[in-house]
């Protein structure tokens, strides 16, 4: 994860320290002061102050690794990105999926207001997972029976957001890996389904209890996939934080 990563990378990773437990403090006090007088304006300024992280490790993948970001997508929706709820659903190829989709947002104008659903753990890592946390990211068991009610009162909660937000969902549940698309191919053999090559099998629990929830206030789905060049190593945090693309 970055935590680890970025002890052991100088200049960039002292920075993004430093600063992520100022964005941490900062957020708490919001959260015991401002919160409980109006959700809303928490949730204004909380963007603001999350963006100042974001935009860190943006300029990490931007400028200090010279990652270059293509967008391909048809002018209607590429002119109506971040002016609209959506739910943008995504492939999962490395660990750095979730920061492609940061920069997509920033150029959007939702950064700040970019929510995703991802496993508890991340929720307790520093600089990274409590963000998150203060900023009404959605944590699961993957235990359905846990999740869905979990989910339920998430989407609910967002119903009153007060600015355009991104809910991000990796569908396919976990990382591209061989032993992963053999799994996701012998399954697709015994149902009968196209066998992935690229991609695995998408898991639809978490999909169908989203629409289902959103469908009033959440005008779009953006099917995202994100690829990367064969003839070149997958960039990976570490090699981010090194300065290597």
């Amino acid at each position: 994860m970055a935590v680890p990563v970025a002890v052991v990378i100088v200049p960039p990773g002292i920075l993004v320290i430093f600063s992520g437990f100022l964005v941490n403090f900062l957020q708490a006090i919001l959260f015991v002061f401002v919160r409980p007088l109006s959700r809303s304006v928490y949730r204004k300024i909380n963007k603001l102050i999350v963006e100042l992280l974001c935009l860190e490790l943006i300029w990490l993948i931007d400028w200090w690794a010279a990652i270059k970001v293509e967008l391909h997508t048809d002018s209607e929706t590429f002119q109506l990105m971040g002016k609209e709820h959506a739910l943008v659903i995504s492939n999962h190829r490395g660990d750095i999926d979730w920061l492609v989709g940061w920069v997509l947002a920033q150029r959007s104008g939702c950064l700040g207001s970019t929510i995703a659903i991802m496993r508890k753990e991340a929720k307790f890592l520093p600089i990274i997972g409590w963000p998150m946390w203060f900023s009404d990211h959605v944590f699961l068991e993957t235990k359905w029976v846990k999740d869905e009610l979990t989910l339920k009162s998430t989407f609910q909660r967002l119903e009153d957001f007060p600015m355009s937000f991104w809910l991000g969902l990796f569908v396919e549940g976990t990382r591209f890996t061989p032993p992963n698309l053999a799994a996701a191919q012998q399954y697709a053999a015994s149902r009968g389904l196209p066998a992935p090559k690229n991609v695995l099998i998408p898991r639809t629990k978490g999909f169908v209890s989203a629409v289902s929830h959103m469908r009033s206030f959440v005008r779009a789905i953006y099917d995202c996939t994100v690829a990367t060049p064969k003839n070149q190593p997958p960039p990976t945090l570490l090699r981010m934080f090194r300065g290597k693309t």
